[in-house]
């Protein structure tokens, strides 16, 4: 099991460890970046490398790097788009009617590549970009096909102003097919490392669009995927009004409309060995975006969706207001460890696949994203 997780939030991102048996066994160990917002955190299994980007504001994005698994950090270069071409087209969010900007407004995003290509990344961005760098985030390229794809100008903004992709699945048998999610943008799959691209969002629908619209998969609103390793070709989704589930690598999707306690939701947590079990952490939809009746609960699914189980045991089930944002949960390799943080700060471990919960803290900034690691 992995002993170590690294929490990324507004105020800072903080190690926590794992030193002992029971719920007093983790603490946080370090904080690093204290004050800052920490958008993302990706530790790379590959070369132990850990990631985080911040989000300085009015000074920009920034990503930082360390060689030594968090204990010594070193700034590298941030994804940046090159300066559009004199006779590039002006796309404006049909929603807002505001233009899409040629900048990096937020990393939402960052894996690697494959595990034969170490040292090489992938990033996702607002509005709407995605980045590769072969030299471990010394540099950046745009992957123009997709930025360049005429569909891009149907994309719009869901919880943001612009459009953005959250969600980057590498195909673990074959590091050239990566599958991406995009809000509000659909669905998208390379099968030659990002020369060219498909959407794949058929079967999936959309209330919040016309009747006539509902069902385009480009304009579709998936709040996050998890691909499970072990069979890639299943991959999960939280999307605004649903979870949907493929078992054909996203050629199509399939409603499941049994999600308790309800269907709405940010994250979703793939088995890393078994296709058939996923962890979401649902919500009431849109305005309200609280747990249902105040209880927080985590829901799992064992069977592919056919069935769910509401998991309470060790968490709060009385004026419990938190939400958790797409990438605030995570589990280990052995699909037994998870870890979910929540908008209030708080921090919950469990060793039973859901079963049971510990907290681990109540006191933490707002979580953004968590990462478990080697310690």
């Amino acid at each position: 099991m992995s002993d170590r997780i690294f929490v990324a939030t507004r105020k800072g991102l903080f190690t926590v460890d794992r030193k002992g048996d029971g719920p007093d066994g983790w603490s946080v160990t370090r904080t690093t970046f204290l004050g800052d917002p920490v958008s993302i955190v990706f530790p790379d299994p590959r070369d132990g490398y850990v990631y985080a980007a911040l989000h300085h504001g009015h000074f920009g994005i920034k990503l930082q790097r360390s060689p030594d698994g968090g204990t010594t950090w070193q700034q590298c270069a941030a994804p940046t788009f090159p300066k559009p071409p004199e006779d590039a087209e002006e796309i404006r969010c049909p929603n807002r009617g505001i233009v899409i900007p040629w900048n990096t407004e937020l990393i939402w995003s960052l894996v690697g590549c494959g595990a034969d290509q170490p040292g090489s990344l992938w990033c996702g961005t607002v509005p709407g970009g995605l980045f590769r760098s072969d030299d471990r985030g010394d540099s950046w390229r745009l992957i123009r096909s997709l930025w360049d794809e005429p569909k891009r100008k149907e994309w719009f903004g869901g919880g943001m102003d612009y459009p953005g992709i959250h969600s980057v699945c590498v195909d673990p048998r074959n590091s050239k097919r990566v599958t991406v999610g995009i809000s509000c943008g659909g669905v998208w799959v390379t099968e030659d490392a990002g020369d060219s691209w498909t959407c794949r969002a058929e079967g999936m629908w959309a209330a919040y669009m016309p009747p006539d619209r509902k069902n385009d998969p480009n304009i579709q609103d998936p709040h996050c995927l998890a691909m499970c390793p072990a069979d890639p070709d299943v991959v999960w989704c939280q999307h605004h009004n649903g979870v949907f589930r493929t078992t054909d690598g996203a050629v199509s999707w399939h409603d499941i409309p049994g999600a308790l306690p309800s269907t709405f939701g940010f994250v979703v947590v793939a088995h890393p060995r078994d296709p058939q079990t996923a962890w979401f952490v649902p919500a009431i939809e849109d305005e309200k975006r609280i747990p249902v009746d105040g209880r927080f609960v985590v829901s799992r699914t064992s069977d592919g969706g056919k069935s769910f189980e509401v998991l309470r045991s060790g968490l709060p089930q009385a004026h419990a207001y938190d939400l958790v944002f797409r990438h605030a949960a995570d589990v280990d390799a052995t699909g037994a460890r998870l870890a979910v943080g929540s908008t209030t700060g708080s921090l919950w471990v469990s060793e039973s696949g859901g079963d049971g919960w510990c907290p681990i803290s109540s006191n933490l900034p707002p979580v953004y994203c968590i990462r478990f690691a080697e310690s």
